[in-house]
């Protein structure tokens, strides 16, 4: 069901870690540093996992990690699984899900934001372009909380081909954009791909043409956009809303 691998990766902090263990993936094993607790829910979950748990001086979990922001843990983490992009269509239709689209989007923690938010209001799957977007690394891992180890996640060659396989499949596109319709007053139809742009450009022109529907957010203040991952909550909240409603 999924097909490439990324590079290894070494997750910190109390959470991810636990969110990693929780969601089923292989850990190598996890490092602790001497002079730190970590949480007994922890513990418990790599002793059933049968994941080696070490006790290694503060310095190595730091160096490890690359920051002094680790709560005293780190694990190493085997590589995140994508899923062939033809399979992940298939389970949104499937689904009458919804598919968040990332168009170029660089800023790993708001990759990782949108990720966390993603998983929280139950999309069914993320995909990514392969050129001039965010690694899944670790600084990903950490802004998700975790989230990236429960979505399943497509690395695609043409963000506007996906969507045309999507759309004759019986999907609808959704760009949020400005100039658009008010997102409060759409009848957001299902299955739905919604694609969010990167800061400052947006939508690139090829993914818009592809949209059925440009939504935008309405603005009362002096600033003229939103950060990409707070516009990506705002905008799966009214989705997540309108879902809800169908049940």
């Amino acid at each position: 069901m999924k097909e490439e691998k990324s590079e290894k990766l070494v997750i910190w902090g109390r959470n991810p870690v636990i969110e990693a263990l929780r969601s089923g993936r292989s850990l190598e094993k996890i490092l602790v540093a001497h002079d730190s607790h970590p949480p007994k829910e922890l513990l418990k979950l790599a002793e059933e996992k049968k994941v080696k748990v070490q006790k290694v001086p503060r310095q190595k979990v730091e160096e490890l990690a690359g920051t002094k922001k680790t709560q005293g843990v780190v694990a190493l983490v085997s590589p995140i699984q994508y899923w062939n992009e033809d399979k992940l269509i298939d389970k949104v239709i499937k689904e009458k899900g919804i598919l968040v689209v990332l168009d170029h989007i660089t800023d790993p923690q708001n990759v990782g934001s949108i990720m966390r938010t993603s998983e929280i209001l139950g999309v069914s799957g993320i995909v990514l372009p392969k050129e001039r977007s965010s690694p899944i690394n670790e600084v990903v891992v950490k802004a998700s909380t975790g989230a990236v180890f429960y979505l399943p996640i497509a690395k695609v060659g043409s963000l506007r081909n996906t969507l045309e396989k999507f759309k004759k499949k019986g999907g609808w596109v959704v760009a949020v954009e400005k100039g658009g319709k008010n997102i409060h007053e759409i009848d957001f139809p299902f299955p739905l791909a919604l694609v969010v742009g990167s800061e400052g450009k947006g939508v690139s022109k090829s993914v818009l043409e592809e949209a059925d529907i440009v939504a935008s957010i309405p603005m009362k203040g002096k600033i003229t956009s939103f950060n990409v991952s707070n516009a990506t909550a705002i905008a799966l909240w009214e989705v997540f809303k309108k879902k809800e409603t169908l049940k």
